[in-house]
């Protein structure tokens, strides 16, 4: 099959032809590699394009020093990835390889020439293909048929990809949530190697645990991949609680898909209590704005509703106005779309935070002149402002301290 798509087509700017022409001088083989090629299949403009060749790192060196090309960020060089920069773009691109000794963790590399053995030792099927510049699809595991078919495989064995690096356990429930149409729709062989496995995952850094499992959280099926992490084991090697509250974690990822959550609101509808935020905390390395949200969220999703009546934001508002704390607004945000509140959310996003309008300086006008008296004065103006819903201006108010 040869892509020649209006996506395909737009990659190539002055500085991949650039590229390309040099690689073809020297004969070296160049393609598009890994999920870019998935998303150009997809019909989608891939945010990140990977490149693959059959050039050595020191060939590749050599041939863009002599070129006068910039190289940037040698950390990948040890992997087999040179980048380069030309025409105000990067290029990332990376020597064909073998593992040669895996931990589940991290691999020892060799280079090759052979773009079999190199599809072979990356994860799922639809990531495992390359795109010749010429458009030219080269795919191994037969990873296009299973990306029309909206299927999630592994490449070859499947407990073999795992326990070359574990994360790849969260990198199925990612790529699922993403590709599959429908909740369920797993193979036996898969779901037994994922939890003969999980164990793996223990010995995976929290950072790269909390890069995958944010992104689960956003996407599709995540209240049947979450329920699925417990099922197979995995949730309790990830940080999740053991007693994940699974029924409130339905309910919410119901009210809050089509409402932007932020991933730690999702999650936060399976802790109970705050120390579950904590050992979260511990075993993934979650931000402090992050942990703040969830222990936000467990502290006021019950008592914080929606007033009676006429003012069903007052109650929100109310405590955006009491509180010290610089971003409030943005967790009452997530607090109504965890209670699946999304017109009061459309109404809160359209209400700017009103501006007292008194100020000390307008009571020693008046004649008070302590400090003291000026504090009290101010907080008894507070509360009458308060009451009458934030509308009444400094006039009334300063009128109001005279009855007062």
């Amino acid at each position: 099959m040869r892509l020649q798509s209006p996506q395909f087509q737009a990659l190539f700017t002055p500085g991949l032809r650039s590229v390309a022409e040099m690689f073809e001088k020297k004969n070296y083989e160049l393609r598009i590699a890994g999920g870019a090629v998935r998303d150009l299949l997809s019909g989608v403009t891939p945010q990140d394009i990977d490149f693959a060749t059959t050039a050595t790192p020191a060939e590749m060196k050599e041939m863009f020093t002599a070129a006068g090309v910039r190289l940037i960020n040698n950390k990948g060089e040890k992997h087999g990835t040179i980048t380069a920069r030309l025409h105000e773009q990067n290029f990332e691109i990376t020597t064909l390889r073998i593992d040669v000794i895996t931990d589940g963790r991290h691999a020892e590399v060799e280079f090759t020439t052979d773009w079999h053995k190199d599809a072979e030792r990356r994860d799922l099927t639809v990531n495992s293909m390359f795109l010749g510049l010429d458009g030219m699809l080269y795919d191994f595991f037969n990873g296009y048929e299973d990306l029309k078919n909206k299927k999630i495989r592994f490449v070859g064995k499947a407990s073999e990809r795992i326990q070359e690096d574990y994360l790849r356990i969260l990198r199925y429930f990612r790529f699922y949530g993403r590709i599959a149409e429908s909740p369920g729709d797993h193979e036996a062989n898969t779901l037994q190697a994922i939890k003969e496995n999980a164990k793996g995952l223990a010995g995976i850094s929290g950072e790269r645990i909390w890069v995958e499992l944010k992104k689960i959280l956003l996407g599709n099926h995540v209240s049947h991949l979450v329920p699925l992490m417990y099922e197979l084991d995995v949730a309790q090697y990830i940080g999740l609680p053991l007693d994940g509250n699974l029924e409130e974690f339905e309910r919410v990822t119901k009210n809050i898909q089509e409402l932007s959550p932020k991933p730690m609101t999702v999650l936060t509808a399976l802790f109970k209590v705050k120390d579950d935020v904590t050992s979260l905390d511990l075993r993934l390395k979650i931000s402090k704005e992050e942990k703040n949200l969830g222990l936000f969220l467990v502290k006021h999703r019950q008592e914080l509703t929606k007033g009676s009546g006429a003012e069903p934001l007052r109650p929100y508002q109310d405590f955006i106005m009491d509180s010290r704390e610089a971003n409030t607004i943005s967790k009452i945000y997530e607090l109504l779309k965890y209670q699946g509140e999304e017109h009061l959310l459309k109404e809160m996003q359209q209400w700017t935070v009103p501006t007292f309008p008194v100020s000390g300086h307008d009571l020693r006008k008046l004649g008070v002149s302590s400090g003291k008296d000026i504090g009290a004065a101010l907080q008894q103006l507070r509360d009458e402002w308060k009451k009458s819903g934030y509308h009444m201006d400094k006039e009334e108010l300063l009128s109001c301290l005279k009855k007062l």
